[in-house]
């Protein structure tokens, strides 16, 4: 077992914690930010590039596949090297990445560069909650994690309305390069500002088989899947792609069993709480990036709204997010994860199913603001305390491989969604270009949306009651 190294306890209301805390929101802020800000885009980008609907889930899912196959590593790294260390080299990737999108000249060009993406915010992203448990002391934690949910869930939100201000002023290409000053300011605020931390003593080997089963696994099923309605590859490869992801994924949770130092630790699994938030985690999140990634193609392509209505279409999910998520956080700490975890899917799919019913003559007020308030109340209600229910489950030292986990499984389940979606609906091709032939597929997949919301609220009856996600003593 590593050593435990003892931190010194810094206070979030101090100076320091406050710099330590900025430095984790600009980080994984940026990484968050670059997730939806590219959903805004899709449609210009897939104009300017002469682009299909095939093209355009890559470029979402190229960004996606690496950022799910990478983040246990990125988080096993952090805890061997430093957390720091790992961090910046994850900023600096993601920056010089975001550039080589900016400049892509044709969508294969642009989906490369969108993967590169996805290894720096594998680096930076386990990192940046990893250095908040780690640092900060313990009773200070939870709300801290509700600050950084707010934070980054504002990141997150005000990407579709910074997308489209910065499409409807320049050009698509700004919504990767802006992501270059914002890496530098995390690189000047993380050099003087936050301590670093890693484990010490013996340290567990690499899994390098894990890693690469369940990097190809995740990689041949997204292929599959995105090119079943494609038309440009025969149906024999598709299927192959599909039996090999599958037997590769098979085949990585056999590994992880029986592997002596796993990347994922099948340990972490007897805990019921880990357990169940991150299957809760897995629906929640796969509603999330298949809904987005379809209603904003269906303001612009159906309603007719431009890049930046539809992205002030999402304004108030910001604001939700801005005033309550740092309350969610607390109360979480005060009741536990349960309750919130039932009652904000719920109340999410109630939004989902609003928001099904935007079409071509569709009215921002009428049919758009309530879907999206009611839809941002409950992501609010359960994005905090399903963070802090993850993270309190498991031993500081290991706090970088749950945070790791934990973002694999949401980008797994985004990038699945992505994939799965459409082709479920029967959406391919030029289907973006027909208002008609898109609003069907939509409407089709938000219900879906809605049932795994509702399916995920299930799961979370199955967390303990009344447990509470009171983190442990600090060590790194």
């Amino acid at each position: 077992m590593p050593e435990r190294q003892i931190v010194p306890q810094v206070r979030l209301a101090s100076p320091a914690g406050r710099w330590i805390l900025v430095a984790a929101v600009l980080g994984s802020g940026m990484a968050l930010l670059d997730g939806t800000i590219v959903n805004v885009a899709v449609k210009p980008i897939g104009d300017d590039l002469g682009a299909t609907l095939t093209d355009l889930q890559w470029v979402v899912n190229a960004y996606l596949l690496t950022l799910a196959s990478l983040i246990l590593i990125g988080g096993s790294l952090g805890d061997r090297f430093g957390r720091r260390r790992v961090f910046v080299i994850g900023v600096m990737w993601f920056a010089v990445a975001s550039l080589l999108c900016g400049v892509s000249q044709s969508a294969p060009q642009l989906i490369a560069a969108r993967g590169l993406q996805g290894v720096g915010g594998a680096l930076l992203t386990p990192g940046s909650l990893a250095i908040l448990q780690t640092t900060l002391c313990s009773a200070d934690r939870a709300r801290a994690i509700g600050h950084w949910s707010a934070l980054t869930g504002i990141a997150a939100a005000v990407g579709p309305l910074l997308g489209g201000w910065l499409i409807q002023a320049a050009s698509w290409r700004w919504v990767f390069i802006i992501n270059v000053p914002i890496a530098a300011v995390v690189l000047v605020v993380a050099a003087r500002h936050v301590p670093e931390t890693r484990q010490t003593g013996k340290l567990p080997r690499f899994d390098v088989r894990g890693a690469v089963l369940g990097a190809l696994g995740l990689a041949a099923v997204t292929y599959a899947l995105v090119e079943a309605e494609g038309g440009r590859v025969p149906t024999t490869v598709i299927a192959g792609a599909g039996v090999a992801g599958v037997s590769a994924l098979v085949a990585f949770a056999w590994v992880e069993r029986r592997c002596p130092d796993p990347m994922v630790p099948p340990a972490l699994f007897a805990d019921r709480t880990f357990t169940v938030a991150n299957v809760v985690t897995l629906g929640v999140y796969g509603a999330l990036g298949g809904m987005i990634f379809l209603l904003v193609l269906q303001l612009q392509v159906v309603a007719g709204f431009s890049p930046l209505r539809s992205g002030l279409a999402l304004a108030p999910f910001t604001v939700i997010m801005l005033l309550l998520s740092g309350r969610a956080g607390a109360l979480a700490g005060r009741i536990g994860p349960r309750l919130p975890l039932i009652g904000g899917p719920l109340l999410a799919a109630a939004g989902v199913l609003m928001l099904s019913r935007i079409g071509a003559d569709a009215g921002y007020l009428v049919d758009v603001l309530p879907g999206v308030v009611i839809f941002g109340a409950g992501m609010t209600l359960l994005v905090a305390p399903l963070t802090a229910a993850v993270l309190a489950a498991v031993e500081d030292s290991r706090a970088g491989i749950a945070s790791g986990v934990n973002n694999a499984v949401a980008r797994a389940a985004s990038l699945l969604a992505v994939a799965a979606l459409p082709t479920v609906v029967g959406l391919s091709g030029d289907d973006y270009e027909q208002p008609a032939r898109f609003a069907e597929g939509y409407q089709a997949a938000l219900l879906i949306c809605a049932a795994i919301l509702v399916a995920s609220a299930a799961v979370a009856l199955l967390l303990p009651r009344r447990r509470a996600p009171v983190p442990v003593e600090l060590a790194a």
